[in-house]
């Protein structure tokens, strides 16, 4: 089990700059579930070797990732519930995670009880207190992709609330990397599976959706800063600030809480250690059902969750691996985007939620974009963190 500290995120940053604090008595991410996860795929516990999928990234001013993954396509889980209910019981009867196998899971993720970061590797599981795990995932897209359940033995349905979000918070900046990053999927928005989980892999490339420009909306009574998504195929809000950890956790959740109950799919892509969350309502499936997605796209059998959204393409043809340009990515993700007007009235609903005003504000946000260079050496730029394996 790993005992992480209760942190806000001025702590987080002290604690990088400072030579006094205490050291993690195991590095989280590089030597605890980087080294577990190769544990696993040394052991042949994976449905096929991620790593030997092709990818590169695609010329253009983004620099959208293609990843050729057949193997993902041909052995992944079904999908078996409703796509147009993003709120659905647990279904005991369907598969859920309390059906894995124990060599599958790589360690409890636990707060600390006495506020210090503490490894045991060999922590009892106590029932009554439901532990929140770390899995793999048998149908991984990238290097080291893993499932973060919360309280895995309530059988949670797929839906977001305070404590499960802020876990996944919490993760993010225990693994204090901006490229391991974690993601969720709601149900109408391409989960698979009706248990409350979120994913998390590690790839050293910037994400085309962490390069698109912001405008600030506006800044709640506790520092967090809401901006929108500018000059990106999907229409989203960015979520950053905020005097705690928490506090952040709080207004995002909430936000999310809200799509749920209005029964809006979306997507949340969790970045920069926890630092900086992208919520993104989504219609694609909502389109598919009604006709509305060309049969071009639909041939692609790409199912838009948030990985792709993110940028990070994954296909499952060769043909349109080869085929892989910006124009086509970018054509994909339109379908997934709200409208303005829709996005507007969905925005409405969330600022309700949080009690935040709707007055525009000016303050714009440019990232740096750069032609991407298709000779990127793929080797160097997602290299994995190696450590020796934990006994």
């Amino acid at each position: 089990m790993y005992a992480f500290k209760k942190m806000n995120k001025i702590e987080v940053e002290e604690k990088s700059a400072g030579s006094e604090n205490k050291q993690p008595p195991v590095p989280f991410l590089d030597s605890l579930l980087l080294g577990e996860w190769e544990d696993r795929m040394q052991r042949g516990l994976f449905r096929y070797d991620v790593t030997a999928c092709e990818t590169k990234v695609i010329r253009g001013l983004y620099g959208f990732i293609a990843q050729l993954n057949e193997g993902r396509h041909l052995k992944k889980r079904p999908t078996e519930f409703r796509v147009d209910k993003v709120l659905q019981p647990f279904d005991e009867n369907k598969f859920n995670f309390t059906k894995v196998g124990q060599e599958e899971v790589l360690f409890q993720f636990e707060p600390s009880m006495n506020n210090e970061v503490q490894f045991f590797p060999n922590a009892p599981v106590h029932i009554k207190n439901s532990p929140s795990v770390v899995a793999i995932n048998v149908s991984p897209i990238e290097y080291g992709h893993v499932l973060l359940i919360p309280r895995i033995l309530e059988c949670l349905p797929q839906r977001i609330d305070r404590d499960s979000f802020l876990l996944a918070l919490y993760m993010a900046a225990e693994a204090e990397n901006p490229y391991f990053r974690l993601g969720y999927n709601s149900l109408g928005a391409f989960a698979t599976i009706n248990h409350l989980h979120f994913q998390a892999y590690y790839l050293a490339v910037q994400f085309p959706i962490e390069r698109a420009p912001t405008r600030k909306i506006t800044t709640t009574s506790r520092g967090v800063k809401i901006c929108d998504i500018l000059n990106y195929p999907v229409r989203g809000l960015v979520f950053e600030g905020g005097n705690t950890l928490e506090e952040l956790s709080n207004v995002v959740s909430d936000s999310c809480i809200c799509l749920q109950e209005n029964n809006i799919p979306y997507n949340v892509l969790i970045a920069d250690s926890g630092k900086r969350i992208f919520v993104i309502p989504q219609c694609y499936a909502e389109k598919q059902a009604l006709g509305e997605v060309s049969s071009e796209l639909l041939d692609t059998q790409v199912n838009p969750a948030i990985w792709e959204i993110s940028g990070h393409m994954v296909l499952k043809r060769k043909e349109d691996y080869e085929e892989a340009s910006e124009e086509n990515a970018w054509r994909l993700l339109a379908e997934v985007s709200l409208s303005e007007e829709r996005l507007h009235e969905v925005k409405e609903l969330l600022f309700e939620a949080i009690s935040c005003s709707m007055e525009e504000d000016n303050g714009f946000t440019k990232n740096i974009l750069e032609d991407s260079d298709i000779g990127l050496n793929l080797s160097k730029m997602w290299t994995p963190l190696k450590a020796p394996t934990l006994l």
